[in-house]
């Protein structure tokens, strides 16, 4: 009796909206983790992040000129972006993406507000063309030909969760792969005091409708109709990376990293005060990216 009203409680807690994906490959960026092999390691324990930051990445897609007048965001998503792609082995111009960005820009959206309520005239247009939401996706539609759809959304703290699940669907309902990109930059100035975010972050994942030989991860995911906090960081390197806005990715990247080799583990993000995307990973015997 106790099992049947067990699943019937868990059967009306989901929304009935599921699916699964895999995880062809995971491309990861923050100052002390400049990449997803130094950031799984440090997940794991297995080595600590670095004592001196790393400078920000100088995404080699861009050129020279536009490299340097990139701001942080854009250099941060092409950086993951173009080593998710190279190492899952997907052609760049034939993946639709999903770029995912709490707050976007803080540092050129504080210089628009700050400029324009002071000295209106003197605005810059190369700032105020990267000061749109949708700024790196379009920087990497054009540096890679890429002219497959391209999705730029923000959900506030569920940013990260709602990127994934918008991929996800793409993935299932397309039947192929889909290129999600997470990144959040510091707060600056005014915004400061009402948008928190420390340093730098971002990682890509590519995702794939089933797994291949070369695929780290697969993944179940289910919308259920319940209240959830955000999942507690378990290694000190993750934690300290957790004033970053875009922190709600940790989870995941983290689980994939510490989770066994063929075993399984469960974490719910949560998407509204209401709703969460519960997923069911299982690492694949794939080498780790």
């Amino acid at each position: 009796m106790s099992g049947g009203a067990g699943g019937e409680a868990d059967a009306a807690s989901t929304s009935g909206a599921h699916g699964s994906f895999a995880v062809d490959a995971i491309a990861f960026w923050a100052p002390t983790l400049p990449g997803w092999t130094h950031a799984r390691a440090a997940f794991r324990a297995e080595e600590a992040p670095l004592a001196v930051p790393a400078k920000r990445p100088a995404p080699e897609l861009l050129p020279a000129a536009e490299r340097r007048r990139a701001p942080d965001t854009v250099a941060l998503a092409l950086e993951v972006a173009a080593a998710a792609v190279r190492a899952s082995g997907h052609d760049a111009a034939t993946l639709p993406s999903v770029v995912t960005s709490t707050h976007g820009d803080l540092a050129v959206s504080d210089y628009m507000c700050a400029t324009l309520a002071t000295t209106p005239t003197l605005i810059s247009p190369t700032k105020f063309h990267n000061s749109v939401h949708n700024a790196a996706a379009g920087y990497w539609t054009i540096a890679t030909g890429c002219r497959e759809a391209s999705t730029a959304l923000s959900a506030f703290d569920a940013s990260f969760a709602a990127g994934l699940l918008e991929a996800a669907s793409q993935c299932s309902a397309d039947g192929r792969a889909v290129l999600l990109v997470a990144f959040d930059v510091a707060a600056t100035g005014a915004l400061a005091t009402v948008a928190a975010s420390e340093g730098l972050l971002a990682c890509a994942l590519v995702l794939a409708p089933a797994a291949g030989t070369s695929s780290v991860a697969a993944v179940d995911w289910t919308i259920a109709r319940e209240a959830t906090d955000a999942p507690a960081l378990r290694s000190a390197a993750a934690r300290s990376l957790a004033g970053n806005a875009m922190s709600g990715a940790l989870p995941l990247l983290e689980t994939i990293a510490t989770t066994g080799r063929d075993d399984a583990s469960t974490l719910a993000l949560p998407l509204s005060r209401s709703l969460a995307l519960r997923l069911t990973v299982r690492t694949l015997a794939a080498a780790p990216r």
